[in-house]
């Protein structure tokens, strides 16, 4: 039988672009968790063994420090950071260093909405030295500094926790603009050769105990959408990437949340989900008008939540133990419903953001290096909390490629095991750098980034 002349070029064209659209998702990770959201890089194949020597591609010091991951476009990879000036203030206070008490046992709990971002907890002396808030292009093959950008050089409001610093918000691009968050120091738009189209400022954010900031941007089409989740008037808002006019803002009621956005395509309708203490809720992109609800998280959310096939994974795991899948497609509070198609209440992750690969997600236990692994279908558990071996402390969230997954840990060692129904260890890789800033990959690279430096790792042919 003939194909009709007209089909076959629709087939034709059908197969190119999803053929460049895989291209382009294997070369590029434009965004915090990479292309799909999910922590996975689809036709990627980085290198399985490496160390300092061994399919070092290039590693280079970075200037000041920061905890994002690095985005990649092409030949270039954009990073954030907070440099240190040398332009001292005043002395600190005695009283500026608050002893360490945790934070309140349930969400809503203590919520001192003053300066200061609350009582007590683990956060650091004023800051009394002025910062440098500044993006980089790097060139991907050399490593070499393509341009440095300072966006804002000014005295931090407040201080940070005492695992992270400054800058804790990774960019993102759409590869003809880059999108530099730095939360209280401003939202930026820059051009891929470091000139800056617009910025916007939204005030100081008021951070729970002073632990800092560290929520990313999430773009899809022409709309930006930041969180503001702090210790004031919280709120969601969503803003035109070309000019940054503000499209539309919707008030919240939460403690501060450190998690990403997460933009979804549902049956031909993009909303807008974040995950919180309170609430998950879910938005309609265009409008911000509230979608659906769900209760149910622990407090001080951090990890992002991953969609697959119409199903909503939502995790955390301070004071507590929550994974819940819910079924996209509800309106109203979804709390208790059949929406909520399984849940999980045993060792979920504080900071790590789970990973979702072959129909299996993963995900650690507080941060520490045990591992779990669920079928994301039924929610059955085919791995519980078991350790991974020559590792402890975890922040970094799993990443994978090529039927691989990579742990990192933050004393430098990287463990990559085999994707499946159990931990099967392929190599361990030891590191000189401390890292608490989650993988990238693109290609056939594997992109970690360090306490002062940015490793670029490549199997040699």
């Amino acid at each position: 039988m003939k194909t009709h002349p007209l089909r076959l070029a629709t087939l034709l064209i059908a197969a190119l672009t999803a053929q460049s659209v895989f291209a382009e998702e294997s070369t590029n990770w434009p965004q915090w968790r990479g292309p799909q959201f999910d922590g996975t890089a689809p036709g990627a194949t980085p290198p399985v063994t490496f160390n300092e020597t061994t399919n070092l591609k290039w590693k280079i010091k970075l200037p000041g420090n920061g905890a994002s991951t690095p985005i990649i476009w092409g030949n270039r990879v954009f990073i954030q950071t907070a440099i240190p000036t040398g332009k001292k203030t005043e002395e600190p206070k005695a009283g500026d260093q608050p002893a360490e008490t945790p934070p309140p046992d349930r969400p809503g709990e203590g919520r001192g909405r003053r300066p200061g971002g609350g009582g007590g907890g683990m956060r650091g002396i004023k800051p009394t030295e002025i910062f440098q808030f500044a993006i980089l292009c790097i060139d991907r093959t050399s490593g070499a500094t393509i341009w440095q950008k300072s966006l804002r050089e000014e005295l931090p409001h407040e201080g940070h926790h005492r695992d992270h610093g400054f800058s804790s918000h990774s960019p993102v691009t759409d590869g003809q603009h880059v999108y530099a968050w730095f939360g209280s120091r401003g939202l930026h738009c820059l051009d891929m050769e470091g000139n800056v189209k617009w910025s916007k400022d939204l005030g100081k954010m008021q951070t729970r105990n002073a632990f800092g900031e560290g929520t990313s941007p999430a773009l899809s089409g022409d709309i930006l959408v930041i969180n503001w989740d702090h210790e004031g008037d919280d709120f969601i808002a969503a803003f035109n990437k070309n000019d940054g006019k503000e499209l539309w803002r919707q008030p919240r009621s939460e403690a501060t949340t450190w998690t990403t956005p997460l933009i979804v395509d549902h049956e031909g309708k993009k909303q807008v989900i974040v995950s919180a203490a309170e609430r998950i809720r879910s938005y309609e992109l265009e409008s911000g008008k509230e979608i659906w609800s769900c209760g149910g998280m622990t407090a001080n959310v951090i990890p992002t939540p991953i969609v697959k096939d119409g199903i909503l994974y939502a995790i955390s795991g301070f004071r507590g133990a929550s994974l819940m899948a819910i079924k996209l497609g509800g309106t109203g509070d979804l709390t208790g419903t059949e929406a909520v198609v399984w849940q999980h209440d045993k060792r979920t992750p504080y900071v790590p953001s789970p990973l979702l690969a072959d129909g299996r997600l993963y995900f650690h236990s507080g941060n520490e290096a045990f591992l779990s692994i669920l079928d994301a279908r039924e929610g059955k558990a085919l791995l519980e909390a078991e350790r991974i071996p020559g590792m402890s402390g975890i922040y970094a969230s799993p990443v994978a490629a090529n039927g691989h997954v990579y742990f990192t840990g933050r004393d430098g060692t990287v463990v990559v095991a085999k994707s499946g129904d159990k931990l099967e260890v392929l190599s361990t890789n030891k590191l000189d750098e401390a890292f608490e800033a989650s993988p990238a990959i693109a290609g056939s690279d594997l992109f970690l980034r360090g306490h002062s430096a940015l490793y670029c790792f490549s199997e040699k042919k």
